[in-house]
Order: C-alpha cells, then structure tokens, then sequence
C-alpha cells in the first residue's frame, strides 16, 4: 500500500506564500540547500501525527496548466511503473519524470477527475 508522503504548495511569490502561511498555521519554513530553489516545510511536531511538505517557485503562470493547488506526493516502489498504471488508468502526466538530487524521481499526474498529485521514488541509499 502506498502512502502520502509530502505535499507542496505551489507559489508565484514564494516569501508572500512563506509570511502567509507562516502567520496562519505556525508553519516554519527552511531554504532546502539543493540545486532547486525549494522550501521544506515543517507543520508541527514528530511527535504528532501529520505529514510535511515543500513550497516552490510556481512553474508557469496560472493560465490552465500551472499547478495551482496543494500537491501530495505519494511514495512508490518504481516512478516508471507508476507512470505506465497512470496512463493505463485513463489519467495523464502533467510534469514528466525529473531528478530530485539527493532524494528521488518525481512525476506531477493528473487524475480521471482533474486533481494534480505526485508519485516519488525514493532514492536507494548507496553502499
């Protein structure tokens, strides 16, 4: 069984986005130290139950095809496989497979209904 993992906010001003939720929910934002401009975000405690996630610098303008939602990432044995059932099942991918250094492979997909979601492979640690 998969399960969430992550979730991202999407952001044409990341530093509004970061003040707003900041003062909302209390969440704390930290500048990821990788090649992307990215924020991980952390909404309370370990000891809670909750997931965290990310903020990043919207790709595109909201025009239709921008992300513009909460995205959860659901974590996934193989991202290829996962982008074949996608397909099968009837949805589509929305932003192809990337290169996340130091974690993983990303896809963004779209559902039969419309909602973006993505699928993570995590990186094997090396031996």
């Amino acid at each position: 069984m998969s399960r969430v993992i992550h979730f991202e906010i999407h952001a044409e001003d990341p530093p509004r986005a970061i003040a707003f939720y900041s003062k909302l929910f209390e969440w704390e934002f930290k500048k990821w130290d990788g090649p992307q401009e990215y924020w991980v975000i952390q909404t309370g405690s370990k000891k809670e139950p909750g997931i965290d996630g990310g903020l990043v610098r919207r790709r595109g303008p909201i025009d239709g095809q921008a992300v513009i939602a909460f995205v959860c990432t659901v974590d996934v044995k193989s991202v290829d496989n996962a982008i074949s059932a996608i397909l099968t099942l009837g949805g589509t991918i929305v932003v192809d497979k990337m290169s996340v250094p130091g974690v993983g492979w990303l896809v963004y997909a779209r559902d039969t209904e419309g909602n973006i979601f993505g699928v993570l492979e995590t990186a094997k640690p090396s031996q």
